[in-house]
């Protein structure tokens, strides 16, 4: 879109040089034609657009267009954004649906190739992409680098197709995102040694400090679930150069409130310095992944904000390639309605498929889950048996936990039992199970979780709150992953449901989040999928039994 000359005054941000100056930027079309120093300006600053530098953007539960209208209102304009989870439900299908979406915005989505697809052979994906699959994805001018490789096993271990994988991102020279939690020793040498370049799993210091030693960069998290910036924060002044800012995942009604303006905020509070803020959130993406997104500089593409002050970091207008995409909290552009795909075969279950067998005396693995980790913990429990059947123990938060293979007609559910999530009655279900997306659901008894599940599947995905026969949902129809609906709409049903499964009792900040997470084969320590209960450490299939 071409965009007729204009100028805008304000102390502006030189995130290049370090520097703060007062000036005229001169836009022409998409582009920075000049940047006039001058004294008497508009009282406003002026900085590069704000990038996240890790997220998927299914996870906000919004197709990218609509994200995107939401994201330019707090100064954001270009995310890397790994299509992982809609490739583990459509393949290659659903990243040129999120690519294709994407371009009818004034946004900046810069997509990888999924590696991992699926994340383990111990649960089941709508999809498989393998090294052949990856070579076509990252041959292409719209592919720009190779998403997290969430198999380390695999590069440590010399495992022939994740090998293929990273050679292909060396061929065509494009970096490849790290994801390995804990990861320590030679392991980790040997990790980033072959070319992985930087990780966005780190929940300490010390980890991040060894990892950056290794070579890798460090994007500070902080998302819906997994919240890592208090602990990692003070990196952003002990290795500017070597820090990234990102969400990872963002549900709706977070999005609605802060993107990455809010990790800006909360830096600014802790007194770190404000240009090593503002470049981890705008240089060092630029460089590390080589965006085409602007800095603010002469000849740059036109991609800056405006903010009232510093220390309020209010955004006032945001501008995508020369375009004004956003003022006063309302986005200046549309969006179309997105068309439904989808990848959803599995007819029902029975209550009878839910029932656990006592076994003796035995003692029972469960899933220590906690709020804002992506960790659990593996402990063993005496279970409680009812008519030599072990049901929820709600007097000490020990909840059944479900997972249902989307992808089978015929499947029947996995079924183990999860402390953490503290529901006093009722059940919450999912279609958002990181990574393959199969049915997730948590709940105090077999008919509310049955009910749960069901709805889920009339629906063909979304997210379920169910308490006796009152049922509330929230459909996501685009690969059991995205509504077609608006981001206010979506954020304001969301919030419900959420506010919901509170009611029921869960102490999570973001419970439908944190069960999206207990389906995660590749983070520590104890998860399930849809074959049963998986030891992370040992990275095998485990017994609900000891």
């Amino acid at each position: 879109m071409d965009i007729k000359e204009y100028e805008i005054s304000g102390t502006i941000a030189d995130v290049v040089n370090k520097r703060f100056y007062k000036g005229v930027v001169k836009v022409r079309d998409n582009k920075i034609i000049d940047i006039v120093k001058k004294d008497n300006v508009e009282n406003q600053f002026i900085l590069p657009g704000l990038i996240d530098s890790h997220i998927h953007i299914e996870s906000s539960m919004l197709v990218p267009s609509e994200f995107a209208k939401l994201a330019v209102l707090h100064g954001t304009v270009a995310t890397v954004s790994d299509p992982h989870e809609i490739a583990n439900v459509l393949g290659i299908e659903g990243v040129d649906f999120m690519i294709n979406n994407s371009k009818t915005v004034p946004f900046k989505f810069f997509f990888g190739a999924p590696s991992c697809v699926p994340a383990t052979g111990f649960e089941t994906s709508g999809f498989e992409l393998n090294s052949a699959d990856i070579e076509n994805l990252l041959k292409r001018d719209d592919i720009y680098y190779l998403s997290e490789m969430m198999n380390f096993p695999g590069v440590i271990y010399n495992d022939n197709e994740v090998i293929n994988k990273i050679n292909l991102s060396k061929k065509f020279n494009k970096p490849i995102d790290g994801h390995a939690p804990g990861l320590s020793g030679n392991d980790l040498k040997k990790y980033v040694d072959s070319g992985i370049s930087n990780d966005h799993e780190c929940s300490t210091i010390e980890e991040a400090l060894e990892k950056i030693n290794c070579g890798m960069k460090i994007q500070i998290r902080e998302g819906s679930a997994a919240k890592n910036f208090e602990a990692l924060c003070k990196l952003i002044d002990s290795h500017p150069d070597k820090v990234m800012l990102c969400s990872d995942d963002l549900h709706p009604d977070n999005l609605i409130q802060g993107h990455i303006n809010k990790l800006i905020k909360k830096a600014q509070k802790k007194g770190f310095d404000f240009f090593n803020i503002l470049r981890a959130a705008t240089y060092n993406p630029v460089k590390h992944y080589g965006l085409n997104v602007g800095l603010l500089q002469k000849n740059d593409p036109a991609d800056f904000i405006v903010v009232d002050n510093l220390d309020d970091f209010n955004v006032l207008k945001t501008f995508v390639n020369g375009q004004k995409v956003a003022e006063n909290n309302n986005a200046l552009f549309d969006t179309k309605k997105a068309e439904i795909i989808n990848n959803f075969s599995v007819k029902g279950i029975s209550k009878n498929d839910l029932i656990v067998k006592a076994e003796n005396d035995k003692t029972m693995n469960l899933i220590n889950a906690f709020d804002g980790e992506l960790y659990t913990k593996g402990i063993t429990v005496k279970p409680k048996i009812e008519n030599n059947c072990i049901v929820s123990d709600i007097e000490n938060d020990i909840l059944k936990i479900v997972v249902v293979n989307r992808y089978d007609e015929k499947a029947k559910p996995a079924v183990g039992f999860v402390k953490g999530f503290a529901l006093k009655r009722g059940a919450i279900a999912s279609s958002i199970a990181h990574d393959s997306h199969n049915i997730i659901c948590v709940g105090t008894n077999d008919t509310d979780i049955l009910s749960a599940i069901t709805k889920i599947i009339d629906n063909k995905g979304g997210i379920v709150a169910c308490n006796e026969k009152n049922i509330y949902d929230l459909p996501l129809p685009i690969a059991g992953l995205m509504s077609n609906k608006s981001g206010k709409e979506v954020a304001s049903q969301y919030k419900f449901l959420n506010d919901k499964a509170l009611e029921f009792g869960s102490k999570f900040a973001a419970p439908f989040m944190s069960l999206a997470f207990m389906a995660l084969l590749v983070i520590p320590e104890l998860k399930i999928g849809d074959k049963g209960l998986f030891d992370v450490n040992k990275f095998k299939l485990t017994s609900l039994f000891q």
